[in-house]
């Protein structure tokens, strides 16, 4: 059931949605190839779709406008969902993502394997959800009823959640081995998260386990991306699930370990690094694909046209960084920082001087995009952020083989075919950042190479963070027919267009 919920957050009690009242809603714990029936009431304020995020599926079942009619409001639909591979999923709505979601519409899906050996063993399991909401004035902020805000960047919670909760506690004993399955379910926040005084190891991605099992201080997630975690607690006192930037470090979640043994010990279990076999053979059946040219190539492109204010009396037109003011310029441009276009703004006259910021716009981005590895932690232009639409902000998805874009790409595949496509998040963009770029359930996915170095250690993937400027290769492994959407999972940079469909025959 779809429905509105009273919220306590803080200080302030918020309306906000839920799926079966609870923000999140529930896991769902499946087995292996099973088959789970799923009747939706919808009884929120839109017309609505649950789309079953990374399970390769029956097409008519998969939660969009382009296979379903929308539930309207006060009706209902039965979804008939398959669950072939082992992981962590989640459910979601897909029309106004960018309101849904915000509004507490998410959930997970924990897959368990048909092989008991598929992974290592644990005390025990818990799905955790990490999430932003922005609150302003004790409620909810405001969203426009006809098309997406904050389509620049995303909207950046104020607030962070973990499980919903602005303040969770969890317990744990000492020696305890506690695997946790984590979902970045936020509308645009990059996460990267890590529990100093407890050994991390990072056991499986979005749809499975990795080729390498490895100890990790910490991992990035993207919006809609998962990871599987094996966490040990070996000392006692109070920990905390941490949110790390380079700026600075939020808590998630509050970890009490007691000084209660674990029993049995998995301790020598849990040190042992286990290396999968399928894994390993997918490593082999690549090696061909590495070299070879792309199948498709499809580039990240954003254009923003602000247009030009109205100039009080002695100002001039200057033209600006958003995300860094001190960049001015007399004439348009691109910021040296960011790459990002200088936006025209009223100014007093530029005299040269120490306050004048001149730069060579040619080479415009690399400093800003190196010491953030390329990602947007933050909201760094909060003002032009909260206006951009649809109407003032295009976010592309280009073929740069047909130059189609959007909606007119029409890629046509067939079931076992292995595509490999190449994503290029241009530089050349008015506004560079970070995208996570998600494909439905047509097939799972490898990612081949990121700038030309082939990836490390292989996992089956249906969500990947391409930072800002790189250039990322991955292999579809194509399983599934029907019509099928691939798209950004900055919820409002899918709502604005960033998204494109693609057919698959039999």
């Amino acid at each position: 059931r779809i429905g509105p919920v009273a919220k306590r957050l803080g200080d302030a009690t918020v309306r906000m949605l839920a799926y079966n009242g609870s923000v999140p809603g529930p896991v769902l714990r499946v087995q292996q190839h099973s088959t789970l029936v799923v009747n939706v009431i919808n009884e929120g304020d839109l017309e609505d779709t649950v789309h079953w995020h990374g399970l390769c599926l029956d097409n008519r079942f998969d939660g969009t406008h382009e296979t379903q009619a929308p539930i309207p409001v006060g009706g209902r639909f039965t979804y008939r969902i398959e669950f072939p591979h082992p992981g962590v999923y989640w459910y979601h709505p897909h029309i106004r993502e960018d309101y849904g979601q915000e509004m507490g519409l998410y959930g997970n899906i924990v897959v368990a394997p048909a092989d008991p050996e598929y992974w290592s063993p644990v005390h025990r399991e818990l799905a955790l959800v990490l999430d932003d909401v922005l609150i302003e004035d004790g409620r909810i902020a405001p969203f426009s009823a006809t098309e997406p805000n904050y389509v620049a960047m995303g909207r950046f919670g104020n607030v962070l959640l973990c499980n919903g909760e602005p303040e969770l506690s969890l317990s744990a004993k000492q020696g305890e081995v506690v695997r946790l399955y984590l979902t970045n379910t936020a509308n645009t926040r990059v996460f990267n998260v890590g529990i100093p005084g407890a050994r991390m190891k990072r056991v499986g991605g979005d749809s499975g386990h990795y080729e390498r099992e490895e100890l990790v201080d910490g991992l990035i997630l993207a919006p809609s991306e998962r990871a599987v975690v094996d966490v040990c607690f070996e000392e006692t006192g109070e920990l905390t699930l941490e949110h790390r930037t380079p700026d600075r470090t939020y808590p998630l979640a509050m970890i009490r370990v007691s000084d209660e043994h674990a029993e049995p010990s998995l301790k020598p279990r849990f040190e042992a690094l286990r290396t999968n076999a399928d894994m390993r053979a997918e490593r082999g059946r690549i090696e061909a694909q590495l070299e070879a040219g792309p199948d498709k190539t499809l580039a990240f492109v954003a254009e923003m046209d602000m247009g030009e204010p109205e100039l009080p009396p002695g100002a001039t037109l200057a033209h600006a960084c958003p995300m860094h003011p001190e960049v001015i310029s007399e004439e348009p441009g691109r910021c040296p920082k960011c790459g990002m276009k200088l936006l025209a703004t009223a100014s007093a006259p530029i005299a040269d001087g120490p306050g004048r910021q001149q730069h060579d716009h040619h080479h415009a981005g690399s400093e800003h995009a190196h010491d953030a590895g390329g990602i947007e932690w933050e909201d760094d232009m909060v003002a032009v952020n909260r206006i951009t639409t649809p109407s003032n902000t295009r976010w592309k998805l280009v073929d740069r083989t047909t130059g189609a874009e959007g909606a007119d790409i029409d890629w046509k595949f067939h079931v076992g075919d292995r595509v490999k496509i190449r994503l290029v998040n241009e530089m050349d963009s008015d506004h560079p950042m970070h995208h996570p770029f998600h494909i439905h359930g047509a097939g799972r996915f490898l990612i081949l190479s990121r700038d030309g170095t082939p990836e490390p250690n292989l996992v089956w993937k249906d969500t990947v963070l391409v930072p800002t400027g790189q250039v990322v290769d991955l292999l579809l492994d194509v399983t599934n027919p029907g019509r099928w959407m691939a798209h950004c999972h900055i919820a409002e940079h899918h709502e604005s267009g960033m998204m494109l469909s693609f057919s698959v025959d039999a």
